[in-house]
């Protein structure tokens, strides 16, 4: 997997943000989310959170849309659970471009979202933040990765790696699928994307011709 290479056709395109910039980003507007997103978010009492989940979103479609050269209103995002047969909650699909594997993360003022050819899953966390307690994450981490990051001299920071490594590759569905990973220190964020693909990473989620 790679990062820094022209969007093309085989490749995952991937992005991380603030949630401020997705907000202020000429390109993106809360009125592409459709009205049952909208219901979803009516029930998000805390502010900062419900902006967290509408820059996912947007950062989501404009993904897709540098993926397929679509505009980012022309993608319809849906949801659905195979467990209760039931939409609007589950994996994220699009429903324009069923075969366009699609995934997004949010935590703190932070947002990531990925789209591309097959599965594909990313996650974000702020880089300054520490998971626990160890017990459980000895449970859910890869016995190794969890080895790995408590016998290193400073073991908050792998443990936020792999458990990063972890998010990505549950949503991707996908144990064996590569890994690309990195830290953005301008946001502050560690971010991880599973994809069999290549995966480009956007510089920048500035309009075209403003990068």
């Amino acid at each position: 997997m790679s990062a820094g290479l022209p969007p093309r056709q085989d490749h995952v395109v991937a992005a991380v943000a603030t949630t401020a910039e997705v907000l202020a980003h000429p390109e993106l507007d809360a009125d592409m989310l459709a009205p049952w997103e909208h219901r979803r978010l009516d029930r998000i009492r805390v502010p900062a959170r419900r902006d967290d989940v509408v820059a996912a979103r947007l950062l989501l479609r404009l993904c897709a849309s540098r993926f397929t050269g679509r505009a980012p209103d022309a993608h319809e995002l849906i949801q659905f659970c195979p467990e209760c047969g039931q939409y609007e909650h589950g994996r994220p699909s699009l429903r324009d471009s069923p075969r366009t594997g699609i995934s997004m993360s949010h935590a703190h003022g932070l947002v990531a979202a990925a789209a591309g050819p097959g599965a594909v899953g990313i996650d974000v966390e702020p880089s300054t933040r520490r998971p626990g307690p160890m017990a459980v994450l000895r449970r859910m981490l890869p016995e190794a990765a969890a080895e790995a990051a408590v016998t290193s001299q400073d073991p908050g920071p792998e443990l936020l790696r792999a458990w990063v490594r972890r998010e990505a590759l549950l949503k991707a569905g996908g144990a064996g699928l590569p890994l690309l990973e990195w830290e953005d220190p301008g946001r502050g964020a560690t971010a991880a994307v599973a994809s069999a693909a290549p995966v480009y990473v956007l510089p920048g989620i500035t309009a075209p011709g403003h990068r």
